[in-house]
């Protein structure tokens, strides 16, 4: 992990839990798993891959660096495993800083090739010591993964795609280059990417990126899909009883230029050079103002720096999270709207909206911004989204909703019988003038009304971000549904924004 980037019971039932709630979200398939529980991955071959890059680290300088033949020979080993365990691997090279740098890009056969979940970890030290947590730990960790899923013959549904990155430590160099190059049709295949980057750290921390910004701090959530990655990784950790707080993508790591493209992330970190709190300490044990990780980045950073507890309980993780997100059948698309084209969605459906400004339409919004964005210009997908207004004007204020209520419904949807899952994706933006009386609410109207969402605003600016949300609809199922939409600024002049695309249902 580099420093100058600001960067941590597999019971069947749980992850039949688990494979529910992502298929809610759109990221995985709905429908059942395979038999096959998710593995307990050997702590022993991981700290015996972990005892080979120390021993290729020792043998060349004292590190595994980019450009070095420490970091040449580590790729070798990595790939020499995959190939061995029936792995289509490539070396890809790339250059920076005048030196020769790779990526080992390994692909399990067979999955749908339109739907890849990738693994990765970067596989570079820094130069001053062999790099056995950061980022060892992690790529030792995917690797004993990979090799778990070839002894099991496991035939998921997703492509499944490992990676092992090169100049990480200058600045995601190889992953970049990975990202950069990749022609659009390739990454729209990409559907999550999940990286592991320091998941041993001796003070270790169990922090889980942050894809819904739950937290509320730093860059935001991740593209729609992070959450019910997050979620998964949160599962697996609930059922061992082990807490876990948020981490934020700050781009610190290799999920950075997955998530620039629009890439669902997540994974896990055991925490770097940043101090553990009294209050961390009472969390997970280990010594409060301390270090999670004393000999990051110095020459310390040996096969000694390794926590074997927290080492075994990530790797079981991402096992867990590779076996849960990769092995469910593909989802049945009941209904959905990207709103490419109208499809019959109607504003005031109910002739008694007051908003007088910003009424809800469907267009290719115009950005705006007031300390901070407010109105998006970018969709989670296509061209076009519903939105409050989709023209910007000369001031933030323009073009916003104002007056008081706008909604907007559905056309009918007719559902059948089974188990159905609604997702879609949504921001709302205000200025520091809102109130609690200004919302964005979504409702499923059937028989019953039932709210899926509920945001209401507050006395402080909220800039735009797309977050997603999932909802049951087994409760509406046989009945025929409409999607209603409002949004309200009720508090006189304040500014007031919200955007809601991709909405779909499936069963």
């Amino acid at each position: 992990m580099p420093l100058t980037w600001r960067k941590g019971m597999r019971s069947a039932i749980v992850a039949a839990c688990t494979t529910l709630a992502l298929a809610m979200a759109g990221v995985l398939p709905a429908g059942p798993a395979q038999a096959a529980a998710p593995p307990d991955i050997s702590l022993a071959n991981v700290k015996a891959h972990l005892t080979q890059l120390q021993s290729i680290a020792t043998a060349n300088g004292g590190n595994r660096a980019h450009g070095r033949p420490g970091y040449l020979a580590s790729a070798n080993y990595v790939r020499d495993q995959l190939n061995a365990a029936g792995f289509t691997t490539t070396l890809q090279s790339f250059t920076y800083n005048g030196a020769t740098g790779y990526n080992v890009i390994a692909d399990w056969p067979g999955g749908d090739p339109n739907d890849i979940l990738m693994i990765g970890a970067h596989l570079d030290s820094v130069t001053a010591g062999p790099g056995i947590n950061d980022n060892g730990s992690g790529s030792a960790s995917i690797l004993e993964t990979a090799l778990e899923v070839s002894r099991q013959a496991l035939q998921p549904a997703k492509h499944l795609r490992f990676a092992w990155w090169g100049a990480e430590e200058l600045g995601l160099r190889g992953s970049q280059f990975y990202v950069n190059n990749l022609p659009a049709a390739e990454r729209a295949r990409i559907k999550g990417y999940l990286n592991f980057d320091m998941v041993g750290s001796p003070n270790a921390g169990y922090f889980v990126y942050d894809g819904d910004n739950s937290d509320g701090t730093g860059a935001g959530p991740g593209p729609a899909g992070s959450a019910a990655l997050e979620r998964t990784i949160q599962d697996y950790f609930t059922s061992i009883g082990v807490p876990t707080r948020g981490t934020d993508f700050d781009g610190r790591s290799d999920y950075g230029p997955f998530i620039a493209v629009g890439i669902p992330a997540g994974g896990t970190f055991t925490g770097a050079e940043g101090i553990k709190s009294s209050a961390q300490a009472t969390l997970w044990g280990g010594t409060a103002g301390q270090a999670f990780d004393v000999c990051y980045h110095r020459s310390c950073d040996t096969t000694a720096n390794i926590n074997d507890t927290a080492l075994n309980r990530n790797a079981d993780a991402i096992a867990y999270a590779v076996w849960t997100i990769a092995t469910a059948v593909p989802p049945v698309v009941v209904w959905q709207d990207t709103f490419e084209t109208a499809t019959g969605w109607t504003v005031n459906p109910g002739g008694t909206d007051t908003a007088t400004l910003g009424l809800w339409e469907r267009g290719d919004p115009e950005a705006t911004t007031s300390s901070g964005a407010k109105q998006l210009g970018t969709t989670v997908s296509g061209t076009n989204d519903l939105v409050t207004g989709r023209l910007a004007g000369a001031a933030a204020g323009d073009y916003d909703l104002d007056g008081g209520v706008t909604s907007i419904q559905s056309p009918p949807i007719t559902l059948p019988t089974g188990t159905l899952n609604l997702s879609f994706s949504w921001y709302l933006a205000h200025g520091s003038n809102a109130s609690s009386a200004d919302y964005l609410r979504v409702r499923v109207v059937g028989s019953t009304t039932t709210t899926v969402l509920n945001q209401a605003g507050a006395a402080t600016n909220r800039n735009g971000a797309w977050g997603s949300t999932t909802a049951s609809l087994n409760a509406f199922a046989g009945q025929t549904v409409r999607i209603l939409i409002d949004a309200a600024d009720a508090s006189g002049a304040s500014l007031v924004e919200a955007g809601v695309d991709d909405v779909r249902i499936t069963r």
